[in-house]
C-alpha cells in the first residue's frame, strides 16, 4: 500500500477513473491537492479559469460534447456556491460532471465558528443539487469514495455528483489502497414481452411519430434506421438535437410536430421527458404512447404510457429493430413534407432577421461543427430552425435555461474535442456573465469562436415590456463595452460584423484560422418568436 497524502490519493483516484482534464480555480483549502497535481507530471491537465462558474460550465461542456465525465475543483463556501448554476445545468442536461470541493478543517465542520469559506451545511447543499454527494473523511477513503462517485454518476440516468474534502484530510499522510474502478450498474434489460407489444403497435400504426431527447444521443444510428423503416418523422426536444440528421425529410421541428400531432396514432418517446407534449399539446385515447427511458420515475411522471420500456435506448432499439417491418406510408410522408414546407415558409417570413443570421452560421459551420447556445434572440429560433447534422453537435442548458452558460460551456466542449470547430452563440447580456473567460481561452489556447449578438439590451425582456406592459421599459437596457476592443485587449482576434451578409464569410475565416476569436454582430429588436415555440393544446 502506498503512503500518500489525501490530495495524492484523490488525484490518483481521478486518474484511475479516466479523468485527463480538470477545470480548476485554486485556493488555500485545496493547497495540498494542487501540490499533488503539480507532482503528477502532467498526467492530469489543469485548466485554470477566471471564475468558479466558468470552471463548472467548462466541465459541463466537456461532458455534454462527449458523454464522458467532466470534472472541476474549487474551494469551499463561495467558491463552491459560484458553481451551483452550472451544477443545476448539468443536472437538467443529464451531464456526468464531478464537483470536487474543498472544506474547512474536519474538527470545525458544523460548529459555525466563522472560519474562512465556512458554510452551515455545504454537503447538504451538494446533496440537493446532485445525484449523489459525500465527504472524504480520511486519505484511505479517497479511492473508494471517488470510485463510488463515478459509479453513481454513470449508472442509470447520468447526472452530476460531488465530493468535498477537508483541508486537513488533503494534507494528511496515510497508507492508502490502490485506486478502485468505478463500475456503473448495468442497465436493466428491455422486457421481451413489452418489446413485442411495442413492435406490434408501431407496425400497425398509420401515422407514427418519434420523439427524441438527450437519452437518445448515443443511439442516433438506430433511431435513424427505425424512422426510415416506419416512415415516421422524428422530432427533437432541446436535448435531442442532431439525433436525426436535420437534412433528412423525416426530421421535423417542434412547430411541424405540433401541427401534425392531432393526426398521430402512435408516439414513441426515446430518452425524452416528453414534457412539451404532455403538459402543453395534450394527450387523448386516440394516441398510444410508447416510452423508452432509463429513469423509472420519468416514464410515468405525468401520465402512464401504453407501453413503458425501462432500459437503455440503444440496447432497446437494437432489440426492437428486428421486429419492425419496413413499411411505406406515402400519404403520411407526403403530409409531413407539405407541413414542413408550410411551417418553414411561415417561420422564414415572420422571423426573417433571426433566420438570416442562423442561415449564415449554418453555412459557415463545417459538417462536424459544434454549436453551443446561450439564451439569445437568435437561439430561441435556432431550436426550431437550425438544422443539426449529428449527435452532440448542439449543446444547450436545457430546461434550466442558465443565461451566461454558452461561452464557458463552449470552451469545455473544445477542450474535449480539440479537432472539431466549436462556436458559441451568445447575446450581449449573457456573454458578460463570463466575459472574463476570454483570458482562459487565450491562456490555454482554447480555439472557440464566440459570436456575440449586441442589441444593447436583455432583448427578450425589453420586447415583452414593450408588447405586454405598455412600453414600460425598466432594467432591460444595457451599457456594453466595445466587444472588439475588449477581446483584442486579451490578445484575441476580433471583428465587428455588419450583418448576415458578412457573418458567414467572417465565421468561416475565423474557424479556418483555428484560434480563439470573437465576432461582434450589431442587431436591432427582433420579431417575437414565442407563438412558434409556446404551442397550445391540440388534443385531449
Amino acid at each position: 500500500m502506498p503512503y500518500r497524502t489525501g490530495g495524492e490519493a484523490v488525484l490518483e483516484a481521478l486518474i484511475a477513473q479516466g479523468i485527463e482534464v480538470l477545470f480548476v480555480l485554486p485556493g488555500v483549502q485545496n493547497d495540498a491537492f494542487f501540490n499533488a497535481l503539480h507532482d503528477a507530471g502532467g498526467r492530469l491537465r489543469p485548466i485554470v479559469t477566471r471564475h468558479e462558474q466558468g470552471a463548472a460550465y467548462m466541465a459541463h461542456g466537456y461532458a455534454a460534447a462527449t458523454g464522458r465525465p467532466g470534472a472541476y475543483c474549487v474551494v469551499p463556501g463561495p467558491g463552491f456556491l459560484n458553481t451551483t448554476a452550472a451544477l443545476s445545468t448539468a443536472y437538467a442536461c443529464n451531464a456526468p460532471v464531478l464537483c470536487l470541493a474543498g472544506q474547512i478543517p474536519s474538527r470545525h465542520i458544523g460548529r459555525g465558528v466563522g472560519l474562512l469559506h465556512e458554510l452551515p451545511d455545504q454537503l447538504g447543499i451538494m446533496q440537493r443539487l446532485t445525484k449523489w454527494a459525500a465527504r472524504i473523511d480520511a486519505p484511505q477513503d479517497a479511492a473508494r469514495l471517488v470510485a463510488e462517485a463515478f459509479a453513481h454518476m454513470m449508472s442509470g440516468r447520468p447526472r452530476p455528483v460531488a465530493l468535498e474534502v477537508p483541508m486537513d484530510v488533503l494534507a494528511r499522510r496515510a497508507w492508502v489502497g490502490e485506486p478502485e474502478e468505478g463500475i456503473a450498474a448495468p442497465a436493466p434489460e428491455p422486457d421481451p414481452e413489452a418489446l413485442t407489444r411495442a413492435a406490434e403497435l408501431l407496425n400497425s400504426a398509420r401515422k407514427p411519430m418519434i420523439f427524441v431527447g438527450g437519452g437518445a444521443q448515443n443511439a442516433s444510428t438506430l433511431v435513424r434506421e427505425l424512422a426510415e423503416r416506419l416512415d415516421a418523422p422524428v422530432v427533437a426536444g432541446w436535448m435531442g438535437q442532431g439525433v436525426m440528421d436535420g437534412r433528412s425529410p423525416l426530421s421535423i421541428s417542434l412547430p411541424v410536430a405540433h401541427r401534425l400531432w392531432p393526426e398521430v396514432d402512435v408516439a414513441l418517446a426515446v430518452g425524452s421527458r416528453f414534457h412539451r407534449v404532455q403538459t402543453d399539446w395534450g394527450l387523448d385515447d386516440k394516441v398510444k404512447v410508447i416510452r423508452i427511458d432509463l429513469d423509472p420515475t420519468e416514464i410515468a411522471r405525468q401520465s402512464r404510457p401504453e407501453i413503458g420500456l425501462l432500459a437503455d435506448a440503444g440496447e432497446t432499439l437494437q432489440a426492437l429493430l428486428p421486429q419492425i417491418e419496413r413499411s411505406a406510408r406515402p400519404g403520411w410522408r407526403a403530409r409531413i413534407a407539405t407541413t414542413r414546407d408550410e411551417v418553414s415558409a411561415t417561420i422564414r417570413r415572420e422571423l426573417a432577421p433571426q433566420v438570416a443570421l442562423i442561415d449564415a452560421i449554418r453555412d459557415a459551420l463545417p459538417e462536424d461543427g459544434i454549436i453551443v447556445e446561450d439564451l439569445t434572440q437568435i437561439n430561441y429560433v435556432s431550436r426550431i430552425a437550425f438544422p443539426v447534422y449529428g449527435p452532440r453537435q448542439y449543446l444547450t442548458s436545457g430546461y434550466q435555461g442558465t443565461l451566461g452558460a454558452g461561452y464557458p460551456t463552449a470552451l469545455g466542449a473544445k477542450v474535449a474535442c480539440p479537432d472539431r470547430p466549436v462556436v458559441a452563440i451568445t447575446g450581449d447580456g449573457g456573454f458578460m456573465y463570463n466575459v472574463q473567460e476570454l483570458a482562459t481561452a487565450i491562456q490555454h489556447g482554447i480555439n472557440v469562436v464566440a459570436v456575440v449578438f449586441d442589441d444593447g439590451a436583455y432583448g427578450n425582456v425589453r420586447r415583452m415590456q414593450r408588447q405586454l406592459y405598455g412600453n414600460r421599459i425598466i432594467a432591460s437596457d444595457l451599457r456594453n463595452p466595445d466587444f472588439v476592443q475588449l477581446a483584442s485587449s486579451f490578445g484575441m482576434a476580433a471583428q465587428q460584423i455588419a450583418g448576415p451578409d458578412h457573418l458567414a464569410e467572417a465565421l468561416a475565416d475565423a474557424l479556418a484560422r483555428d484560434e480563439p476569436a470573437l465576432l461582434a454582430v450589431k442587431v436591432g429588436e427582433m420579431p417575437d418568436p414565442w407563438r412558434h415555440i409556446h404551442l397550445p393544446r391540440v388534443r385531449g
